[in-house]
């Protein structure tokens, strides 16, 4: 299988069972059932993913349960990022002997490094790799923002083939895409932007709404694709309500209920993320049910 990053990545919540041990048997259907609607690549180890809460054997396992089930379909895109540069360099050597594809690198949290430092940072981790490196900045939850200049710095490096903004501003997303070289491929991060990013001139989206959504996020890509707008246009309106409900919980929560919803078992999130409320969860399943998207 060549690997060439594109299309619609969907954003992998880790499957657990009531104790919060890792659920195998789940995240393999997972990987099934996103394949069966087409998309483009997985994503195991996200933010969505729970990566902060798990240990290095737990997300080897995760990597190698996902590869597995992948069966080289589609390619595997593990998140390896870390506070340290030490701890992202091991999680990215434990994902390219599990047999990933790619990596993505979330900046660090809790820290605040300079624009210099975090070039150092993506520089070494991607010099102990053959894999393709996959930048990702996500100010909202790091605080931490990846510069169009930095990106342009990274782009000169040869395994560091892309970015998944999810800034949620697009203006900062267009930079990128316009900045960097066509061989740099820019990923919108935010589902409500995936049309948008699209139109930039973006590769495509990592997107959490496609644990459930897929089928929906696949269609506004092929659609921009055969250059039919007004379908991509209208698909992405219908998913906004889907992202709007994000923050009926805490996060990652909702998608992990949302896909109960589709008869797809995935568990709790890890304490001290609960479950939603009942109240809550009565609005998330009349989104899910105006988009067709329960009990399959």
């Amino acid at each position: 299988m060549s690997f060439s990053p594109h299309g619609i990545v969907p954003a992998m919540v880790t499957p657990f069972d009531a104790s919060e041990a890792l659920n195998e048997a789940a995240l393999a259907e997972l990987v099934d059932r996103l394949i069966a609607d087409g998309v483009h690549g997985v994503f195991v180890l996200g933010s969505q993913g729970e990566y902060y809460a798990l240990t290095m054997e737990e997300k080897r396992r995760a990597i190698e349960v996902t590869v597995a089930a992948a069966d080289r379909r589609v390619p595997v895109y593990a998140g390896t990022g870390a506070t340290t540069t030490r701890e992202a360099i091991a999680l990215t050597r434990m994902a390219e002997a599990a047999g990933a594809d790619a990596v993505s690198v979330i900046t660090p949290t809790f820290i605040t490094p300079s624009q210099d430092e975090l070039y150092d940072h993506y520089r070494e981790i991607a010099g102990t790799t053959r894999l393709p490196v996959l930048l990702y900045s996500n100010p909202g939850r790091t605080g931490l923002q990846i510069s169009t200049a930095l990106a342009a710095r990274l782009a000169k490096i040869h395994n560091i083939v892309g970015i998944k903004d999810s800034s949620g501003d697009l203006s900062t997303t267009a930079e990128f895409i316009n900045r960097m070289p066509p061989t740099f491929r820019v990923f919108a991060g935010r589902d409500t932007l995936v049309f948008a990013t699209l139109l930039h001139g973006g590769a495509g989206a990592v997107a959490a709404s496609g644990n459930v959504a897929s089928r929906h996020l696949v269609r506004i890509y092929d659609a921009c694709v055969a250059g039919d707008l007004a379908t991509a246009r209208t698909t992405q309106a219908q998913l906004a309500p889907l992202r709007a409900a994000f923050s009926l919980g805490t996060f990652p929560a909702v998608i992990k209920e949302a896909l109960l919803m589709t008869g797809l078992d995935v568990g709790p999130c890890r304490k001290p993320v609960g479950p939603l409320t009942e109240d809550a969860r009565n609005s998330l399943r009349h989104v899910m049910g105006n988009l067709g998207l329960l009990s399959r």
